[in-house]
């Protein structure tokens, strides 16, 4: 299909020069001699717009303004025989590919509407990209719990407030960072996740800032760290509870001061970047107990979003299935796939102590183990028996490791710190005392 191209200019020898060669080139012209039939021409239709910066009842420029608020996709091209540099500049600041000068060259006007045309496309095209990408991360469900959560998205999507998402693991938080971000001005911008649990401490420090060439052994070259490749865009902390002191007060430097400074040393460079955080752990016990920074908190703290657990809101559950049914079926190339009633009734029954990521997981299970073919209740109940052995277990290790943290911080209380003391109380080796803390996920410095 050919380009549609509106021409707007008073001067007749103009668009009877332009409007021939294009047609001749496969291009749909429409000609406008004033800005008030160009408006009437005008459409969502027409892929590209050349425009004289002088017009008998208008401004060129005020003209570009407008059609490009009305259509945001078109193409732009300005012409002028009388311009200077400030016009120019002033008209590609305000999204025209070019600025011609007359009198016109043919070739060059070709050229540069080839080239607009092909920014068009490929803007097209990431737009697109990107509404897909926010169909994968939308946040799915008609509950009361997930109709509010979705309201509050909607309210602080467009500001840049720091956002704590909590909720346990699997109830899809970063989901909700993604769709926050999506929503929000800084869409075409850059969005970086990092798991701050699965970076040892003395990586995640290089890892968020940055090092200089010499920082440390091995650092043969300068790089950026991930707070630099987001600027502009969006941050998006991941286990934000399993940060080390260290890198809290780091973290809380850039937070207040907007600028970042690598490993090694170097000038602190500013950033522009939205954070969002997220964790499944109690922050507040963690402060109570001296392990993570309440001034930090506080910083990251300016709007909480709670992801429920998928038992409280378990009327979402057909429709969660129903999306993950449909979704896995076009990834893997198959006609779509219908699950019962009684199936779905039996999924409502299990509690789901991984939440919406082991609902999916259980979905894509039946669907695999099943070669596609329809879902019923004897499928449902045979995959969730397995499950629901592993999820017992699951909740007994939790239960198990929340005991254990609970009983040896509070015989640290009891001794004021006194590692020594501590351990002998537990009966257990100080070594022993210092490993286990570590596998609890504590860090306590003895008093």
């Amino acid at each position: 299909m050919s380009a549609k191209i509106l021409i707007v200019d008073d001067e007749e020898s103009i668009l009877a020069s332009l409007s021939g060669p294009l047609e001749r080139e496969g291009y749909e012209v429409i000609t406008c001699e004033n800005a008030a039939r160009a408006k009437m021409e005008n459409g969502r239709d027409v892929d590209l717009s050349l425009l004289d910066v002088w017009l008998p009842d208008g401004d060129g420029i005020e003209l570009l303004e407008q059609f490009r608020k009305l259509y945001p996709l078109q193409g732009f091209i300005m012409m002028s025989g009388h311009s200077d540099i400030e016009t120019a500049v002033k008209a590609v600041k305000m999204g025209a590919y070019d600025f011609l000068e007359k009198p016109l060259s043919l070739d060059r006007v070709l050229i540069s509407i080839e080239n607009a045309l092909e920014m068009r496309r490929l803007a097209r095209e990431n737009l697109s990209f990107k509404r897909d990408n926010a169909r994968k991360y939308e946040f799915v469900g008609e509950s009361d719990e997930i109709e509010e959560m979705k309201i509050l998205i909607d309210r602080i999507a467009r500001t840049d407030s720091r956002v704590l998402i909590r909720g346990e693991n699997g109830t899809g938080k970063e989901i909700v960072a993604r769709n926050i971000f999506f929503r929000s001005n800084r869409a075409d911008k850059p969005f970086v996740a990092v798991n701050c649990a699965a970076l040892p401490d003395e990586l995640i420090e290089s890892e968020l800032f940055g090092f200089q060439k010499g920082a440390f052994t091995g650092a043969t070259f300068a790089r950026g760290g991930r707070f630099e490749e987001a600027d502009g865009g969006t941050i998006f902390l991941d286990e934000i509870g399993d940060m080390s002191d260290k890198t809290q007060a780091k973290l809380l430097r850039v937070l207040e001061e907007g600028e970042v400074e690598r490993l090694g040393g170097g000038k602190p460079k500013k950033i522009d970047v939205r954070v969002i955080a997220a964790t499944n752990r109690n922050l507040e016990r963690k402060i109570e107990e001296g392990r993570f920074r309440e001034d930090l908190y506080f910083r990251l703290n300016v709007v909480p979003i709670y992801v429920p657990p998928l038992r409280q809101h378990k009327d979402d559950i057909p429709i969660l299935a129903e999306y993950f049914i449909n979704r896995l079926c076009e990834e893997y190339g198959h006609r779509r796939v219908k699950i019962s009633r009684p199936a779905l009734n039996s999924l409502m029954k299990y509690n789901y102590p991984g939440n919406v990521r082991e609902l999916k997981n259980i979905i894509e299970r039946l669907l695999v183990t099943g070669n596609f073919s329809n879902i019923g209740k004897e499928d449902v109940d045979f995959v969730l028996s397995t499950a629901s052995l592993k999820g017992r277990q699951a909740e007994l290790k939790t239960a198990v490791e929340e005991f254990e943290r609970s009983f040896i911080l509070a015989r640290i209380k009891e001794t004021n710190g006194n590692m020594a003391e501590a351990a002998r109380r537990l009966g257990l080796e100080r070594s022993h005392l210092y490993k286990k803390l570590k596998g609890l996920g504590l860090e306590i410095k003895e008093s």
